[in-house]
This record gives structure tokens, sequence and C-alpha cells, in this order.
């Protein structure tokens, strides 16, 4: 099913959409920065996990063998690289009066339980920074013999002048300038041990208060944040892979950092396509803890918050994420959660009613077309809004042959089934239908027992009880349609 040269991704070094060749014929080797667990995972960074699970799930659809890496930051993360201090683990350690190991455990079994909720695959590999303390120290080594990198009081850092006097260029996938960088850094605890202000952390020297440490060449200390991903990339993907991939936010200084230990240590570019997802914002503001603009992915699904009328499923909320391209600025209302909960029913109605359809000898609609248009709109850099539009059109497609407006012969009915589903479900990962819809055998009992007292009522002439029935479900979310094939329901 892979076809050469089809599939094109927006290339976030270059700027520009090119051809996906993998390095590897038909296998894919993949890499996604995963959650630092110090906290429970924000939504903005659901977002980002979901898109490449769409991108992990298509690559996987065409045919691809993908070894997927995301990894686990449980070590490491300075949020500059001054004050040891200012380690985030330590930080909510001291916080919550718990080990920073126990910190770690808590928020990376919150992160897993999130992902399953939203119906996420697992990664093939799944490493920690803290599984991997031999291979960083290694490579910081590395980089100090090669003249890239220097130790100062047991700290290690990278030296950017001397990297880029190689002919090489830091800055290259941010697009910036050296000089700006030097002019706009702020002074820091420990700026003092550098060469310069841009050269950033590869080892950290550890004061006897803190809790997480390492021995090395140099003392006991933890590796800087960049450090974990050039090792693990490398070690399960190889020194040159086929994508990687994270938040937009990531892009500086984080991967600009992972190109140059990388180039540093192997001579090389090692990544070919690299990918970001954009961010999230909520009611046109960007999300904020101090502005409280803020919601947990969990108090979006239980209702549990100021900002939503009503809890929303999960699949709504990956469905209404799925309706903004990856490389997008997506914002999320009260209106947008109830337009795309509206959307997924329907979606969702319109593949059970696929499988009710009865063949025509001629078709009003060409099943083949709009498959090339589902392909189309994935392969052009995974457009999930056009895949979605098109979607749509088979729904109108099969609501036209139901009520006879339209028809649909059994050879495009077929194509239907097997590509509606597939895209809706293994693609773009929304549950199964009776799950999504929250229709259970259970319920769809009840309301054919409704369906039948309503119907007795209107044989009865009691007019009031029937109009009750409908009226108390119509208030629900639950519409009835009498056809003249009897009556059916749907969410509204």
């Amino acid at each position: 099913m892979i076809k050469e040269n089809s599939l094109k991704i927006f290339n976030s070094l270059s700027g520009e959409k090119e051809d996906f060749v993998p390095i590897h014929k038909d296998h894919v080797g993949m890499y996604v920065c995963g959650p630092t667990v110090y906290s429970n995972v924000h939504l903005g960074n659901v977002r980002t996990f979901l898109s490449f699970d769409m991108i992990y799930r298509y690559l996987v659809h065409l045919g691809y063998n993908v070894r997927y890496v995301r990894n686990i930051t449980d070590a490491g993360h300075l949020t500059d690289d001054g004050n040891v201090d200012n380690d985030r683990f330590v930080k909510q350690s001291r916080l919550e009066k718990l080990e920073p190991m126990e910190i770690v455990q808590k928020y990376t079994v919150d992160f897993h339980k999130v992902l399953e909720m939203f119906n996420a695959l697992p990664p093939t590999i799944e490493p920690t920074a803290t599984g991997h303390i031999v291979e960083q120290i290694e490579l910081a080594r590395q980089l100090i013999e090669d003249g890239l990198a220097y130790e100062v009081n047991g700290s290690v850092y990278f030296d950017v002048n001397e990297y880029n006097k190689r002919g090489l260029n830091y800055g290259e996938l941010s697009r910036r300038n050296i000089e700006d960088l030097i002019s706009n850094t702020r002074d820091l605890d420990g700026q003092g041990e550098k060469r310069n202000p841009v050269d950033f952390a590869l080892w950290k020297n550890a004061s006897p208060a803190h809790i997480m440490r390492w021995n090395s060449p140099w003392g006991a200390g933890f590796p800087g944040w960049h450090l974990e991903c050039t090792v693990m990339s490398t070690k399960y993907l190889g020194e040159t892979f086929d994508i990687h991939g994270g938040g937009m936010d990531l892009k500086f200084p984080h991967h600009e950092c992972e190109i140059a230990q990388a180039k540093g240590a192997h001579g090389h570019e090692p990544v070919k396509y690299w990918m970001h997802a954009n961010m999230l914002t909520m009611n046109g503001q960007r999300m904020s803890k101090s502005t409280g603009n803020y919601i947990l992915p969990m108090q979006l699904i239980s209702g549990n918050n100021d900002f939503f009328e009503k809890a929303f499923r999960p699949a709504v909320v990956r469905f209404c994420f799925l309706q903004a391209h990856y490389r997008s600025v997506l914002d999320i209302s009260n209106d947008a959660m109830i337009a795309s909960e509206k959307g997924l029913n329907r979606l969702m109605e319109g593949i059970r009613h696929l499988d009710a359809l009865k063949p025509s000898n001629e078709s009003t609609f060409d099943a083949s077309k709009w498959l090339e248009e589902c392909y189309a709109a994935m392969d052009d850099d995974f457009n999930t809004p056009i895949l979605i539009s098109q979607l749509f059109e088979a729904v109108r497609a099969i609501n036209a042959a139901k009520t006879g407006s339209g028809s649909l012969t059994a050879a495009d009915i077929e194509t239907l089934k097997k590509s509606l589903k597939s895209f809706v479900f293994d693609v773009m990962g929304l549950k199964s239908e009776d799950e999504t819809s929250g229709i259970t055998d259970k319920i769809d009992g009840v309301m054919q027992m409704l369906i039948r007292m309503r119907n007795k009522a209107r044989a009865d002439k009691d007019w009031a009880l029937s109009d009750q029935i409908r009226d108390e479900l119509d208030a629900i979310g639950i519409q009835l349609k009498d056809g003249k094939d009897g009556t059916e329901y749907s969410l509204n």
C-alpha cells in the first residue's frame, strides 16, 4: 500500500514540505519528546501527543514498520543552566513532601492514564532519562575529548562558539542568530562558569543537598535536559533517523541543542524531518496557571471546571483537536466543544446507518474518487481538517441513500464500510461507534422500549404521553425521528 513520494511532510529544518522518503525502505524511525513527569500532563501537551499519535497511526496504516520512541524525562529538567534548585523534580518533591522518584512515579502513572483515556497508542519504546545516565555521561565525555565541551567546577558545558567555528550552525532549526542570543541572555546563577552565555549544560554539579545525583568523572551530579534525547534517540533509532517530533515550544532551545550535540558527536545531521505541533489556546487566550485560564484534561472530561457548560467524552476532545491542522494554533471554547460533539455524533450516526443500507444498481456518489481525496488530504502533511470534510461528504452520501434521495452500489457501500471505518477508528483514533456515541446495547434496549411505549401511546391517541416522551428525550440530547420505516433516534 506504500506509494513512493506520495506523502509530503513539512520539515521545520528546511521550512518546506518535502517528499517523505524513509532512510530504510518501508521502515520509519520516529522519536517524540515525551513528558517531564513532575506534574499532571496539561491539555496543550495532550494535543501534541495526540497529533503524533495520529501521525504514527497513519504511517502504520500506509504499511510502514514504525519504531516509535517517546521518552520520559524523569531527571535533569532545569528551567535554566543556572541555579540547580530550579530542578523541577526537586522543587515539586519539596512542595509535595515526597521523594523525587515518588513524584516521577505518580505523574508517569497519570500521564499514561490520560493518554489511554484519549485512546493514544503506546510507543514501541518508552525509555527514561534515569535509565540512560551511563550513556549521557559517555556522550558528555566524548564531546569534551573532541573539544566541543568543557568542565568547570564539576559541571560540563557545550561550547557553542567552538561548534560554530567548525562551520556548524547553532540556531539552524530556530533560525536564530548567535549574537542575538547572547544579547538576550539573562543573568543567571552559574553563568559565570560558562565561556559564553549561550553555552548549555551537559552535566551539572550537584550540591550535597541535591537528592537526584549520580557519580561521574566530574563528581556527583545530574544530566542536563537536552542530553537525554540525543542519547536515547540515537541509541534506539541510529545516528540518523527519519522523524523527530515535539511541541513548537521545544524548537528552541531543546531541539536546537539536540542537533548541536548530535552533529558535534557524529559529524552529520541526526534527523531527516523535524516536525512540530502548534500550541493550544482556550477562549482566545494562552493557557496559563498564573492567569487562571487553565484546565487539566480530566477536568474537561469530568465537567468539573468553570469554562465549559458540561462534561465531554474523550473522543469529542480528540475529534475537536483533529479539526485543526497539527501545525496550526487551536483554540478551544465551550461553543467549539459543543460543535465538535454534534459533529462527532453525526459522523458516528452515519457509520451506523452504513451497515443497514441496501445497494442499488447505480450510485450518485463516487466512492473511489472520495477515497483518493481522503488519501490526498492525509498525504498533504497529515491534513486532518480536510480529511474530516471528506468524511462528512461520505456521511451525506450515506444519508441520501438512506432517505432515497441518493443511491450507492454494493461496491461503493463496501468501499465506504472498509475505508470510512479505517480512517475514523484506525487513523484518527476515535473509539468504536458504540463507545464514542455512548450508545451501548443496554441503552439501545431502553430506547427501543421507549419507542414502543410512544408508538402505543400514539396508537391509543394519547398525544400528551407521546409528546412527553419525545420532549423529555430531546431535553437530554436524544432526538426521535419518525419516518416511513418507523422511528429512529440519534444524539443531538
